[in-house]
């Protein structure tokens, strides 16, 4: 209720601003107590063991929200099950210019081409120590925009190799559209070798901190059956843990002729559900149940998050439907996916 109240006044702003002040008034509400009076009241939920981990809850926040894990505690504070902070990359990096958020209203959809900004892998680890979170944390990994596509795997183990005694889980992000030929890591070849390296680095890092961490790899919308076909192949070949699916879309259908609608970057929110939703039912066929499914994209209600599960994702992340509908929407997708399976 309180979020329907705010939301006026922070979409009167440049959207850029507006992610940064919401950040910063959550941290502070938390710190001083006054958080707790704006979150609606969370249905109870059982565990969910995925990945080899124990979810209080399947709803969790996807990654880009809070790129540095500045917020982790207030985040935390709204009723998610996990929190996924990032995407990090090995340096500090500026990202593209200004202005690169642009809303959608109409379509409770964004567009983005922030270009993974961010104050690099060792900003990210000493705010995960001071946030002192007990909860699920993933941290989502990229790479520098200026380290060639062929170097592309040392940017993720580096990344790997400082955040792994910190995460839950990682996410290896290679589908983001903003990072110039990112998304090539997702063909057959490319893919093997980086998942092929990931593993290795993975089982020397269990031997080292004494523990497992799960990989997650997340993958984009705009795939064709037979691209979706290969990455699943890749996935169980390479006993990958998770897959998130999906990032946000290249695609315009229904939105360009809005006002931003044909701004370059990656399109979020209620457009890219549909398409968010066939990857998920293409891929848990192809799996067949080998590896779980974080389902990501589109959600903006209750029933949403439950047509994400119900194509067979395990768990679901929200990001856009957050800025659109506020607190009110985790509890939402709570209630429905909750008491469904209580």
């Amino acid at each position: 209720m309180l979020y329907c109240l705010a939301r006026p006044l922070l979409f009167s702003l440049d959207p850029e601003t507006a992610h940064d002040l919401t950040l910063h008034a959550l941290a502070r509400a938390k710190s001083s107590g006054l958080l707790q009076f704006a979150i609606p009241t969370l249905p109870e939920c059982a565990p969910r063991t995925v990945m080899g981990l124990s979810f209080p809850n399947p709803v969790g926040l996807a990654a880009g929200l809070d790129k540095n894990g500045e917020c982790i505690a207030g985040l935390a504070a709204l009723g998610f099950g996990f929190l996924e902070i990032g995407t990090v990359t090995p340096r500090p990096q500026p990202g593209n210019p200004k202005p690169r958020i642009f809303r959608l209203t109409e379509a409770n959809a964004l567009i983005n081409r922030l270009g993974f900004n961010n104050h690099g892998v060792d900003h990210l680890i000493e705010n995960v120590r001071r946030a002192e979170y007990r909860g699920i944390l993933g941290i989502n990994i990229g790479k520098n925009f200026d380290t060639p596509i062929e170097r592309a795997a040392e940017d993720y183990l580096t990344c790997l190799r400082k955040v792994y005694p910190y995460a839950s889980y990682v996410t290896v992000n290679i589908s983001s559209p903003n990072t110039q030929n990112l998304r090539d890591l997702q063909g057959a070849d490319a893919l093997d070798a980086l998942l092929a390296q990931l593993k290795a680095a993975q089982a020397q890092l269990a031997d080292q901190h004494g523990k497992y961490v799960p990989l997650a790899l997340k993958i984009a919308p705009d795939l064709d059956d037979a691209q979706i076909q290969i990455i699943g192949e890749r996935l169980m070949r390479h006993k990958i843990d998770a897959v998130i699916a999906t990032n946000t879309t290249l695609a315009r259908e229904g939105v360009a002729h809005l006002p931003h609608g044909n701004e370059a970057g990656g399109l979020s929110g209620a457009p890219v559900k549909e398409k968010s939703t066939a990857v998920i039912r293409a891929l848990s066929v192809k799996l067949a149940g080998a590896l779980p499914i974080i389902g990501v994209g589109g959600i903006l209600s209750g029933g949403d998050a439950r047509e994400k599960i119900e194509a067979g994702a395990q768990l679901v992340q929200i990001y856009t439907g957050l800025i659109y509908r506020g607190p009110d929407l985790v509890a939402e997708a709570l209630q429905a996916l909750c008491v469904e399976t209580s």
